[in-house]
């Protein structure tokens, strides 16, 4: 274990991940443009094995000035390819979609700074095979001095015997029904994008982790289901760029929703000077990778349900009705 780091997955009591996959290091100059540092990692296995919880975190303590974002995509066998049905297929827009890259690809993890771990539902998980490998995405951007460092991946996985029966997958939801075109900031202002997602299949929702840059407030998710009942999933009212938490619903709580949903993400940005996390409230901000640039992703990790597990469910957890009794 990294000296100064630690496991927040082992600090909450679900011991040290069973297997830990750090990409090749990288240094970061003290001056400089933000850079992309996508290099590729084997995942040292050999048999297959299911992943019950994962946490990303940057490989030393330095490294924590310069990661903004690191993406552990999943390189699949292709014995695994049931796999591939993440996203873009299944639960989000069409494949042309420019909002839609972020889910082109099956995911582990997506990790931000100050953000935890990331477990599955109790009976989903991941399924790993012997010579697939992690094919990292990793944005640094300067902090004023030299900095070398990496990000690594700790994998927790179930027992053997004890494989579960679903997959979860990972979706970036977007806050921009105009892709790219979304973010349109002026300086000084108040400014807010919208994004509208069809669930293609019945689909269980098991956390929520909002992701803006620097001029990032507040993000609500909504289901506006087929009857036109609204139901909304969650909401983050005070946005902060350094503590991207990740909130994982119990088992119980988490919420599912029929095909033809739509996931309504409403995104909110403050590029004034009340802002503390703004560097410079008279710019105008666009779309962008760039941590001085905006976006707006909603990451959930979702279980997909047949009819026959969609129903059950509704059986669980539709409300029980009640009749008044008759006056005496």
């Amino acid at each position: 274990m990294a000296t100064g780091l630690y496991w927040q997955g082992e600090r909450d009591g679900y011991g040290p991940p069973d297997l830990v996959v750090t990409a090749p290091m990288q240094t970061m100059p003290a001056i400089h443009q933000d850079a992309w540092w996508r290099p590729v990692s084997e995942i040292p296995i050999t048999e297959p094995r299911w992943v019950r919880m994962v946490e990303i975190r940057p490989a030393n303590v330095a490294g924590r000035k310069i990661l903004h974002h690191s993406i552990a995509y999943h390189i699949l066998s292709p014995d695994n390819a049931a796999a591939l049905t993440s996203g873009v297929g299944r639960s989000n827009a069409p494949p042309a979609a420019a909002a839609d890259v972020v889910n082109r690809r099956p995911m582990l993890m997506e990790w931000a700074i100050g953000k935890g771990y990331d477990r599955y539902m109790d009976g989903t998980g991941k399924l790993i095979l012997p010579g697939e490998k992690i094919s990292w995405d990793q944005h640094i951007h300067a902090a004023g001095e030299d900095i070398t460092s990496a990000s690594e991946i700790g994998l927790w996985f179930y027992p053997k015997g004890q494989e579960p029966a679903k997959r979860s997958y990972l979706i970036g939801f977007t806050g921009l029904k105009n892709g790219q075109a979304g973010p349109d900031i002026p300086p000084n202002s108040i400014a807010y994008t919208e994004g509208f997602t069809v669930l293609r299949e019945h689909t269980l929702i098991t956390n929520f982790q909002p992701h803006f840059h620097l001029r990032g407030k507040a993000m609500q998710v909504e289901a506006i289901l087929p009857d036109g009942r609204t139901e909304v999933i969650s909401y983050v009212s005070d946005f902060n760029f350094n503590w991207m938490t990740n909130y994982i619903f119990t088992d119980e709580a988490s919420p599912a929703f029929p095909k033809g949903t739509i996931i309504h993400v409403t995104a909110y940005y403050d590029n004034t000077k009340a802002n503390k996390s703004n560097p410079d409230p008279d710019q105008w901000v666009g779309y962008g990778d760039r941590t001085v640039d905006e976006m707006a992703h909603a990451w959930m990790n979702v279980v997909y349900l047949t009819d026959a597990e969609y129903q059950a469910w509704l059986a669980k957890h539709r409300p029980a009705t009640t009749t008044a009794a008759p006056r005496q």
